[in-house]
Parts: structure tokens; C-alpha cells; sequence
């Protein structure tokens, strides 16, 4: 158990930025095999600019997939465009398919899946960007495996 030097709140083995202060954590290894702090040609940090990937959905996952090379950032990069590319889908189906046909006897229904699918964008967006910004490795179940082969990576 580390402890952070800015905050002094204990910090779990192996994660690279204070979960509390967002400080950076002495003597943890890289999350991708390069320097976890160090700035790329965006001039960001790696952790930031993968939070960064998901500030607006797979428009930014795209922008940062083309101009970060860094595996970390790729792989959250390639992660926000299927995870919100998906969602995005998702939504505009749902819409063709109950309000496609002028059938308003079935917006009720559209109404509630629609706010169930917002509830989902909103919570996955929060999440996948505080995980990105300490630095963790966080895998949404059938979206890493699809991110891992657009980021031209299986080892992040």
C-alpha cells in the first residue's frame, strides 16, 4: 500500500494516480510500458488525454485514435468511439423503429427506452472518465475486445 505524497491518502498497489487528488503516484509502473506522466505531441498527459477520448463520446475517441500514438491512450481512445458509436446506434434504431411508421401509440414505450439508454450514456461516461484519468485499465466487457483491435493492440 502506497501513499500519496500531495494528499498523503493511501493508494492501492499498482494504480498510478491518486484516486482522491489526481496526483501522480512514486515508484508505480507505467500503465502502458511508457512513462505514464509524460507529455506525447498533444502536449497532454497520458492519463488526461485518455480522459480526454471521452469528453464528447466517439467524435473525441476518433480525434484521439489519429493523433496520440501512445497504447493507453489508443486503447481508451478506440474504447470511446465502440461504446458510444454503439449507444449512438442504439438510440437512432430505436427511434426508426417505433417512430419510424407514425406509430405514437408506441412513443410511451420509445419514451421510457430512450431515457434508460441517456441513464446508460450518462453513467458509462462518468465512469470511463474518471477510470482513464487515474490511470486504470478499465474494460467494458465486449467493447475492450473490439477497442484492442482498432488500437492495433492486444497489450496495453
Amino acid at each position: 500500500m502506497a501513499f500519496c505524497a500531495k494528499c498523503g491518502s493511501s493508494v492501492a498497489d499498482g494504480v498510478a494516480f491518486c484516486p482522491k487528488c489526481g496526483a501522480p503516484v512514486a515508484g508505480t509502473a507505467p500503465v502502458s510500458g511508457g512513462s505514464v506522466g509524460a507529455p506525447a505531441a498533444t502536449g497532454l498527459s497520458e492519463n488526461v488525454a485518455a480522459m480526454l477520448s471521452y469528453v464528447l463520446g466517439w467524435l473525441t475517441g476518433i480525434i484521439f485514435l489519429v493523433i496520440d500514438k501512445r497504447p493507453f491512450v489508443r486503447f481508451h481512445a478506440a474504447q470511446s468511439i465502440v461504446v458510444f458509436g454503439a449507444l449512438t446506434i442504439l438510440r437512432i434504431l430505436l427511434t426508426f423503429f417505433f417512430l419510424g411508421g407514425y406509430s405514437f401509440g408506441l412513443f410511451w414505450l420509445w419514451s421510457m427506452l430512450s431515457l434508460l439508454l441517456t441513464l446508460a450514456f450518462f453513467v458509462a461516461w462518468i465512469l470511463l472518465m474518471v477510470m482513464a484519468y487515474q490511470g486504470k485499465m478499465f474494460e467494458i466487457p465486449i467493447a475492450a475486445g473490439i477497442a484492442k483491435s482498432i488500437a492495433g493492440s492486444t497489450k496495453v
